[in-house]
């Protein structure tokens, strides 16, 4: 029985009927519950780094008395003949057995293809940032890097809609600092020094409110990330890292800088309050400022763009060409617009 991830299984169940398939996942959300009728039942997550899976586990399945006994984050070898039913992939025939410690290590390393998307990401984002002039916001990123680099390479960009996996942030921050710095060849107004720095720090603050432990694919609830969200978390990290890398020997040295330090912190400061656009969506200020507008619209495209892949993968088809909506988008989703071959265009 060929081995899947969890995202390879519900792409393949859009194509096919059934598939019979190995899940190597973790278990990382079991909540019990009962019918209308006062049946017990679980509904159960398992999770491997690349995507998550729902499952209901019927009282009377064979399986039932094995998740009941299987602890959060224990990990898993899951085979069964899967279906794809109105409540997502449904399995039937399923045996389970734990990890060995070598199954369980390279699960947590997610598949290869995975592996190299996340660290191409991150060799772009040290790129990126050591284009960066303004010593201070060099200062600021090389400083961030050093510190957070294992919090940030695990930590999710969402719980939901967009790179809401492990490692998610990373994928999501090195495409928003890519395009803003395609955007600024495009209007050389823009601060890009200010803008990547503001690209790299938007989302820092989801390192509490979407992240994983070392060694889980669970993605916590923690107080601060709950009480507090990652915008104004990402305000208090910038603002301890900045009081951090500014030394009184760095204050002298950058005391003749223009504009003055100050007024570069805040306006960093203002692009991470503002990110989100509006009060409606969570920002306490709106965008005053062209970086701020420009990091509004990228971070935005740079999700739109992550639902619009995971739609074309695990969205089932209405009919040739259109698959079904996929929350948030607003509509139901047109399979894009090929490109040209040389092949197919006619010689003139």
């Amino acid at each position: 029985m060929e081995l899947y991830s969890v995202n390879s299984l519900i792409a393949g169940l859009t194509e096919q009927a059934e598939i019979h398939a190995r899940l190597a996942v973790q278990l990382t959300q079991k909540t019990p519950r009962t019918t209308k009728s006062g049946k017990p039942y679980l509904e159960v997550q398992v999770s491997d780094p690349g995507g998550t899976l729902a499952i209901r586990v019927w009282e009377t399945l064979p399986w039932y008395p094995e998740f009941c006994a299987a602890d959060v984050n224990a990990t898993f070898m899951v085979s069964a003949l899967w279906r794809q039913t109105s409540f997502g992939p449904d399995p039937t025939d399923l045996t389970l057995r734990p990890l060995t410690s070598q199954e369980e290590e390279a699960m947590l390393a997610g598949s290869e293809e995975l592996r190299e998307l996340q660290q191409r990401n991150w060799e772009a984002i040290t790129r990126l940032c050591s284009t960066i002039e303004d010593p201070r916001f060099a200062t600021l990123c090389r400083s961030f890097l050093e510190q957070y680099e294992g919090r940030f390479r695990r930590a999710a960009a969402a719980r939901g809609y967009h790179h809401a996996r492990r490692g998610g942030l990373v994928e999501h921050t090195a495409g928003v600092m890519r395009t803003a710095a395609a955007l600024c060849e495009s209007y050389p107004e823009l601060n890009r020094d200010l803008l990547l720095t503001g690209a790299l720090l938007h989302d820092c603050g989801k390192m509490w409110e979407n992240g994983y432990a070392e060694h889980t694919l669970t993605m916590a609830y923690t107080d601060v990330g709950e009480l507090l969200g990652h915008i104004t978390l990402g305000i208090e990290v910038v603002n301890r890292l900045w009081n951090s890398v500014c030394t009184e020997t760095r204050r002298k040295e950058w005391e003749s800088l223009c504009p003055a330090t100050e007024q570069a912190r805040l306006h960093l400061l203002h692009l991470i309050a503002s990110h989100h656009g509006s009060l409606e969506y969570g920002s306490p200020v709106p965008p005053k400022t062209p970086e701020a507008f420009a990091l509004n619209h990228v971070d935005d495209l740079d999700a739109k763009l992550e639902m619009m892949r995971g739609a074309y993968k695990t969205s089932p088809f209405l009919s040739t060409h259109i698959r079904q909506r996929k929350a948030p988008l607003p509509g139901n989703v047109a399979d894009p617009l090929p490109r040209v071959s040389p092949t197919s265009s006619s010689s003139s």
